[in-house]
């Protein structure tokens, strides 16, 4: 490759040209390029040797299983986002330094990256798939830093020869020790004697990191529980319900929350009560679910069945085209012609007449799911605060009788004697309260009813492009059905 040459950016023209070249060749490839090759079906793609010094416009190959970018100039790993499909990349022979942009090739399963300057393994935490990993040649200097690739339960070979720790005397064994899946170590099979007198040596330091490393895994767990727990409860819109959230904001701003918090009973009240909602929560959630999973399944059913309907109109259309073909071979009327060409209309119309119906029930079907959901919701977090208002008055007035009768601790006396002194001093407080507490709960019922609106819009947003989508292939579909049959008929004119 000769200095000289401009650097390169991937864009669409090399794009294009490597496509045409790769692809089909002889008269299969001038079909190919006559028809244009839809880069969404490419699977594999040769980029090398070009001068590439940025990688772009990558976006549409989202088939690619395979990809080679080496022997360039390339400086980032960037731009491979879309390729979610790609197992064999490399990017060999480049001018690299830190390993990054993998994240989503969850289905990656050879890189090379040998050749380049990197100085860390790093940066490939998603490649939980990955086989064979080439980074020969490169700037490692920290045999330690083979110990990131333990988590690639899947490795089995690994080629990194070249490197400033690949000279250390204990390169092989601490490879061979850390890493006691590998199978292959630069191009070489790992006896089973190698592997263990490795794990001999190094047995102490390994005890220790495997305690330590199922210490993190534990916490790792635990965090994803408490982050899968936390996603579900933002789905059923109940977040931070579980615990006194909700009630330390209500109490938060109330004047008479310093008094009330006397009542005996009452931090039980509270603590039931965010139970109870919280649970009723998931509850309208697990409803919600199963509200639009039984929506899309009548959905589904209802497209099946209109998909018969129309096998069925199209059966009976071919039935009559069949014998409007053969009256034609025997009399050649354009009248004739033209009242068959009315037929095929009329049908199609019709076919297209149930598409939209169908498409009409659905939506009023899922607005009136959503709507319910909206009311459930609202009317069960107010049911909430009546209750709780209610209990507190029914704790405050059997306290007031305690007081009366000498029968509370003394810790507590002094404070409620003031707030207990006669019956409208405990009920002008509680119903203070209680206007406190509802504009919280308006606040809050805002909040998810903002949220329930969005979670709607989405799902109602996708629904709607599904639709429309399906209804203009449908409609494709006709329009070209129609069209051959013009065409088959035009055939059939007396020339």
């Amino acid at each position: 490759m000769l200095e000289t040459e401009q650097p390169m950016v991937v864009d669409e023209a090399m794009l294009q040209q490597a496509v045409e070249e790769q692809g089909p060749q002889g008269q299969a490839g001038r079909i190919a390029k006559m028809e244009g090759i839809e880069l969404h079906d490419v699977l594999q793609l040769r980029l090398d040797y070009r001068h590439i010094l940025k990688i772009d416009h990558l976006w549409q190959f989202t088939s690619l299983t395979k990809l080679q970018l080496d022997n360039n100039i390339i400086e980032r790993i960037a731009g491979l986002d879309c390729l979610v499909n790609l197992v064999w990349l490399n990017l060999s022979f480049n001018h690299i330094e830190v390993i990054e942009g993998l994240d989503a090739l969850v289905k990656l399963e050879d890189l090379s990256l040998s050749n380049n300057s990197i100085s860390v393994i790093e940066n490939m935490d998603n490649l939980a798939n990955l086989h064979v990993l080439s980074i020969c040649n490169n700037k490692l200097s920290q045999l330690d830093n083979v110990t990131y690739l333990r988590k690639f339960k899947n490795l089995r070979a690994l080629h990194c020869s070249g490197n400033v720790f690949s000279t250390e005397e204990c390169y092989q064994e601490f490879i061979a020790a850390y890493l006691p899946n590998l199978a292959y170590l630069d191009f070489r099979l790992l006896s089973d004697e190698t592997k263990e007198e490795a794990m001999g040596k190094y047995q102490y330091a390994l005890e220790e990191l495997i305690h330590n490393e199922t210490q993190e895994q534990r916490a790792i767990e635990a965090q994803r529980k408490t982050e899968e727990e936390f996603q579900q409860h933002k789905e059923a819109f109940v977040e931070f319900l579980n615990g006194p959230q909700l009630f330390d904001s209500m109490y938060a701003d109330d004047p008479e929350a310093e008094r009330l918090a006397y009542l005996p009973g009452l931090l039980e009240l509270m603590g039931a009560l965010c139970t109870q909602l919280f649970e009723l929560g998931l509850e309208q959630h697990q409803v919600r679910r199963e509200d639009v999973d039984c929506f899309f399944e009548c959905f589904r059913e209802g497209v099946q069945d209109n998909q018969e309907i129309a096998a069925a109109m199209v059966l009976k259309f071919k039935d009559a085209r069949r014998e409007a073909l053969q009256e034609m071979q025997r009399a050649t009327d354009p009248q004739v012609l033209l009242a068959q060409i009315e037929l095929c209309s009329e049908e199609t119309q019709e076919l297209h007449d149930s598409l939209m119906s169908l498409e009409l029930q659905l939506a009023d079907q899922l607005e009136e799911i959503i709507k319910d959901f909206e009311r459930n919701i609202g009317d069960m977090c107010r049911d909430l605060e009546n209750i709780h208002n209610e209990k507190i008055l029914e704790i405050s007035m059997t306290t007031m009788e305690k007081v009366a009768k000498n029968e509370l601790e003394e810790a507590s006396l002094d404070e409620l004697r003031a707030l207990l002194a006669d019956k409208d001093t405990v009920e002008n407080a509680v119903s203070a309260s209680h206007d406190t507490h509802l504009l919280k709960i308006d606040n809050r019922e805002d909040e998810l009813l903002t949220r329930i609106n969005g979670w709607m819009e989405e799902l109602m947003k996708k629904l709607h492009h599904d639709v429309i989508a399906r209804n203009r292939r449908r409609i494709a579909e006709i329009h070209n059905y129609i069209d051959y049959l013009k065409d088959q008929l035009d055939d059939m004119r007396p020339t």
